[in-house]
């Protein structure tokens, strides 16, 4: 990794930069896909699907029974982790569920707010390089407690034209019936605006590339609601001399093999931490299968010296992480000085694996500093907020007056009037 030594505060803007901010170079590319699926359906999602997976396919949806025997096709210590992962997702996830509460805000006048499920949610699986089926316990699971009607999920296929039966596992244990072969903007776009085979979404979900992430925002242009702009994953560690190298390098490895689009970033207040965590990436790179991936990956990475942890946080918190590790001296305390990440691991013994696998906490965040204003995926994603109101001849009687007043003062009769006439009837009757 690049070291880069006391930048001056002015420096700090470049050195927050992603490498696919700019997206103009595929944006054509995104948009043909989309407007070729939008108008051809299946046939394009086949024909795509045989330009960008190199597999050819005859059929895009996968049987049911198909997906309900899966759980024969894995191993056992698998199906024992997933359904581990499973419980604990749940768990986190069931709890975030509001309870209606009635609240009178004067006599006679009530209002309240309740969740009602999204009828239709689409799910997208990176499943191309790694089968992300931890992605789909994040998705399905909290899809499953809001109680929406109807799942769709698509995911690219492996080399042989199949589906990894972990994938299939976790959606039968959500209670997803319904999985489609299709990957990138391609999935995006078929789930946006449907095909012959796949139905149309209401919200689209799902982290992705650079090429699903830029698809996500178009298509939301045309009324597709999205979960967040989630594209090439991101980590960025804190550390000072109470941090263990080899933790460190581990934690910036396990974002760095996502994919060559990835970024991770080291900031430390120790030039000799840095020092070993360089020597420690190199040794554990070796020994990692996706070696070549990381290494592109590391090439946009880069290591940041800085003075003192207010530095660093403040550093942090504008360059806004997917995940922040805190492998520092009072982690607890600097946790509580953050202000922009999707999600934060507290301690040198928080490797941000668990977030993505097991602990219970939902690893669909934002990403390329989105964490600012989007918060990552949570039951409130797949629910929506309805408010109500009742209000009783008395209550109006109440707030009657000051509706009306504000009524004409913006020169809106008719909202006075609908307030007037009721008030009149109800001092007829009361007459």
């Amino acid at each position: 990794m690049r070291v880069v030594e006391y930048p001056s505060r002015d420096k700090w803007e470049s050195l927050a930069k992603r490498p696919t901010e700019n997206f103009s170079s595929i944006e054509e590319s995104v948009k043909s896909t989309i407007e070729l699926v939008k108008t051809k359906g299946d046939p394009a999602l086949i024909q795509l699907t045989k330009k960008f997976d190199k597999v050819t396919v005859d059929n895009i949806k996968i049987d049911e029974k198909v997906i309900k025997s899966s759980a024969k096709s894995i191993h056992s210590a698998l199906k024992k982790a997933i359904d581990t992962a499973y419980k604990n997702i749940y768990t986190f996830h069931v709890a975030q569920a509001s309870k209606v509460g009635k609240i009178e805000t004067m006599p006679g006048v009530l209002c309240w707010r309740k969740s009602i499920p999204i009828e239709k949610v689409g799910l997208y699986i990176p499943g191309g390089s790694a089968p992300l089926f931890s992605t789909v316990l994040m998705l399905g699971i909290p899809a499953q407690i809001a109680g929406c009607k109807e799942v769709i999920l698509c995911t690219p296929p492996g080399k042989g034209g199949e589906i990894n039966p972990a994938i299939l596992y976790a959606a039968s244990i959500c209670g997803i019936e319904k999985v489609y072969l299709a990957g990138g903007a391609q999935a995006i776009a078929a789930m946006a605006f449907g095909t012959e085979t796949i139905p149309k979404a209401d919200k689209i979900f799902g982290p992705g590339n650079q090429f699903v992430m830029l698809a996500k925002q178009y298509v939301s242009l045309s009324g597709v609601a999205i979960d967040m702009p989630a594209g090439p994953s991101e980590v960025l560690v804190i550390a000072d001399d109470s941090a263990k190298p080899g933790f460190v390098a581990a934690d910036l490895l396990s974002q760095a093999e996502h994919g060559p689009d990835s970024q991770v970033i080291f900031v430390s207040t120790s030039k000799k931490r840095i020092e070993l965590v360089n020597k420690e990436l190199s040794t554990q790179l070796k020994n990692l299968p996706r070696k070549a991936i990381a290494e592109k990956a590391l090439t946009n990475s880069r290591a940041i010296l800085l003075r003192n942890l207010d530095d660093a946080i403040s550093f942090s918190n504008l360059y806004a992480p997917e995940h922040l590790i805190l492998c520092c001296s009072g982690a607890m305390k600097i946790a509580e000085k953050v202000i922009n990440a999707g999600s934060v691991f507290i301690g040198n013994y928080s490797p941000e694996s668990a977030g993505d696998y097991a602990s219970g906490t939902n690893h669909t965040l934002p990403t390329n500093g989105y964490t600012r204003a989007y918060s990552g995926v949570s039951l409130d994603s797949f629910v929506k907020k309805i408010t109500f109101q009742e209000i009783n001849p008395k209550g109006l009687l109440n707030i009657g007056p000051s509706i009306e007043i504000m009524a004409e003062a913006e020169q809106l009769e008719g909202h006075k009037n609908a307030v007037t006439i009721r008030i009149n009837e109800i001092k007829k009757k009361n007459v």
